[in-house]
């Protein structure tokens, strides 16, 4: 294959470059913090649901409590006007009999409800302890988030920015190569990894390090100055 000299080089320094820039762009989607920022949001987005649940539970406990509210009030009223007209009944023992009775029967309901207040007021007061332990956590979640997107954007950045220079250094170099041979580079790199280019040694492939031998070695020699591995199909450099 008949390559100038110049063009040679300029082929290795595109090798280099690009794997560089692989190499780079690899570190950049392997940097730690993207996973863990990915695992802290799934988590964020759990623990608002688990708010958006227990503020339901906790509306719901409240409007039950208002209820019983209610009810406890309109039988403190209930309450004072039997008392009220057993005071006024003057001496009318029938009257104060049923009245006292239906009185009693306040009374008894009362603590019923004062007993279900209490127990709707120890819900409440769960759901507002779990409430404030699920927001402390939201408040860790973030603040963790927070550092690892800083951390990430500045080690992500330092990286985008050497991939960014290499890039602006490539093209000048990959200008000083034929189309064809450029083409024939960049296709053999896309479908070895990266490593399109490599050096005859002796009789060996300087990458897949095959063996190639009598009628083959002699024609690759003839593609000089840059042939073709008939093993691996990678570009030789052959001196």
């Amino acid at each position: 294959m008949q390559v100038e000299r110049d063009e040679m080089a300029a082929l290795l320094s595109l090798q280099t470059i690009d794997l560089d820039i692989m190499q780079k762009t690899k570190e950049f989607e392997g940097l730690p913090q993207r996973e863990q920022i990915m695992k802290l949001r799934s988590k964020k987005e759990a623990l608002t649901g688990q708010i958006s649940k227990v503020s339901k539970y906790k509306k719901d406990a409240k409007q039950r409590l208002s209820r019983v509210n209610d009810e406890d009030a309109s039988l403190i009223k209930r309450q004072a006007g039997i008392q009220a007209a057993i005071e006024a009944a003057h001496g009318d023992f029938r009257n104060v009999e049923a009245r006292s009775k239906e009185l009693a029967g306040i009374t008894r309901r009362r603590e019923t409800v004062a007993q279900q207040q209490e127990k709707i007021r120890g819900e409440i007061s769960k759901l507002e302890e779990l409430e404030a332990q699920i927001q402390l956590a939201q408040e860790e979640v973030e603040v963790e988030e927070a550092r690892l997107v800083a951390e990430f954007r500045e080690q992500g950045g330092s990286l985008k920015n050497a991939i960014a220079r290499l890039q602006s250094q490539r093209q000048p170099i990959a200008d000083l190569v034929n189309p064809d041979i450029l083409s024939l580079y960049e296709k053999t790199s896309a479908r070895c990894g990266g490593v399109a280019i490599g050096q005859l040694d002796g009789n060996r492939c300087g990458v897949c390090r095959s063996r190639i031998e009598g009628g083959r070695l002699i024609e690759l020699k003839s593609q000089a100055p840059l042939g073709t591995c008939p093993h691996c199909k990678r570009l030789l450099v052959i001196q």
